[in-house]
């Protein structure tokens, strides 16, 4: 499924007077500048990020001057995967849920690297059942599986993939605002996957 409004469904974005901080996890960031950990002070409320549910957690990375960003933003979320208890992985279905989560984090830095002028962040953030991935970017255009998809043919499979493993994603466009935010959500381990 993919979507163009201002949030997913059943989220009403921020919460009003959260002034964007509320909800996010500290932390040391292991690269000045590249990684900041949890929602950064000042942000807008407006900003197209939503905040977690009470007792989730959020985590942002900024990709200005960067480069490799796709191994870097895959480094930054496995280490929030380790933080938040879905790694190291108990059982079968918690290792594929944070595979899932590693490779839709690769697919949507990479549609921004070959589509979008590179991306400007990621924001993921985990209330323990949902993890929301959020890749913004500076691009115009919209992000649509291949159709017909051919699975024998090269390229073209990333936002396939990507509505294959996801709950369900979307874009989120600000009028007037070049760019955009693509995001999706991933089941946590047991859930139902799309």
């Amino acid at each position: 499924m993919s979507t163009t409004r201002p949030y997913s469904p059943g989220d009403r974005g921020p919460e009003p007077g959260a002034g964007g901080a509320s909800g996010a996890s500290g932390g040391g960031a292991s690269r000045e500048g590249a990684i900041a950990e949890g929602v950064p002070e000042g942000a807008p409320a407006s900003a197209p990020v939503s905040a977690p549910a009470v007792g989730g957690q959020t985590r942002r990375m900024s990709f200005e001057g960067e480069s490799g960003v796709v191994p870097l933003a895959r480094d930054f979320t496995r280490q929030a995967l380790y933080a938040w208890g879905w790694l190291p992985a108990d059982n079968a279905d918690q290792r594929a849920a944070a595979e899932d989560v590693l490779l839709v984090v690769s697919e949507l830095v990479t549609n921004a690297c070959l589509h979008a002028e590179g991306p400007d962040e990621l924001w993921i953030a985990c209330d323990n059942k949902v993890l929301r991935i959020e890749v913004s970017d500076r691009g115009s255009g919209q992000p649509a599986p291949r159709t017909p998809h051919r699975a024998g043919r090269p390229g073209g499979h990333g936002m396939f993939i990507v509505q294959r493993l996801c709950l369900d994603w979307g874009v989120i466009r600000k009028p007037g605002v070049a760019g955009k935010t693509v995001w999706a959500e991933v089941g946590g381990p047991g859930a139902p996957q799309g």
